[in-house]
């Protein structure tokens, strides 16, 4: 089993409209709603691959509810949510169909008690003891301690699970040092910790500052991996129009799919890419094209060689 941990779930509303204009109404063409935040667009997607995985994190209020009757349509993905008293966020995703660009609004999220922390934490050490591996993911919502991810990395590497850590800010300068075994910042997430707009130094300094392998998005550039075992980068074939939203976390499944089937390194990045790319040309956010997800996979260069980094 795979686990992925959201502490601040959404859910994730898509509106399509033709053009979308600063100080005007819009008729809005298509509305899709999903359960969201990373995690679980994650999870969605490894259990699509055909993956067992579950989900934790929080969920409360009526939109809680809803994202876990959602949740519950889903084969192979296993709801272990932890119930609070406040609302669950919304994040709502504009796509212009003109120009093809998406305009995104996210909410906080609910403040958590110390008690309903501490819940979770309960939850977290008892469902490591089924996982292969686990994601980090996300936001935190108000009310959880800047060092979360920290300490979830701690306890995971001590119940000997392997852990990829995708956040930002604070949370993931903390998370790093506590040595987590893969780290998915994009390039804004990256330079941020690091100071340097420099994809390859940046990722060289994440590493020296704990990670045990650093794969760093660089949107439509693809990725760029460094790790103990090799550098190597991975580029889609060309430009892929659509909605992005969701494509990172799309990348994340694919790193930790191909990190419990123990494949080398250029097969994840390949089946990572090419799923960020199947996702961008997906109808709505956290879901991939399969079609598009098959024939890219043959068509994603990843450049390289295996060597100490």
């Amino acid at each position: 089993m795979i686990l992925t941990v959201t502490l601040n779930t959404a859910l994730d509303i898509t509106y399509r409209v033709r053009s979308l204009r600063p100080h005007a109404s819009h008729r809005v063409s298509e509305v899709a709603e999903r359960p969201g935040g990373k995690g679980v667009n994650v999870a969605r997607v490894l259990a699509a691959l055909g993956h067992e995985v579950t989900v934790t994190g929080f969920a409360g209020g009526g939109t809680g509810r809803e994202i876990r009757d959602r949740l519950a349509g889903t084969p192979g993905l296993t709801d272990a949510l932890v119930p609070v008293a406040g609302a669950t966020r919304r994040t709502i995703a504009v796509v212009d169909e003109l120009s093809g660009d998406t305009t995104q609004l996210n909410e906080p999220g609910p403040q958590i008690e110390p008690a309903e922390w501490g819940a979770f934490l309960d939850r977290y050490e008892e469902l490591l003891g089924g996982a292969s591996a686990v994601a980090l993911c996300g936001s935190l919502p108000p009310g959880v301690p800047v060092g979360a991810y920290a300490n979830l990395v701690r306890t995971a590497r001590s119940a000997g699970v392997p852990v990829l850590l995708d956040t930002s800010g604070e949370p993931l300068r903390r998370g790093v040092a506590a040595r987590p075994d893969i780290v998915k910042p994009n390039a804004d997430e990256l330079a941020e910790l690091t100071g340097s707009h420099d994809p390859l130094r940046a990722t060289q300094d994440a590493r020296r500052r704990g990670a045990h392998a650093v794969v760093a998005s660089l949107g439509p550039d693809g990725l760029l991996a460094v790790t103990p075992e090799g550098r190597w980068r991975a580029a889609p074939p060309a430009h892929i129009p659509g909605n992005p939203t969701g494509a990172g976390d799309s990348a994340v499944a694919g790193l930790l799919s191909g990190l419990v089937e123990n494949l080398p390194w250029p097969d994840r990045l390949t089946r990572a890419v090419a799923l960020s790319a199947a996702t961008v040309r997906a109808a709505a956010a956290g879901e991939f094209d399969r079609a598009a997800y098959e024939e890219l996979r043959g068509q994603v260069a990843v450049t390289g060689a295996v060597s100490a980094a």
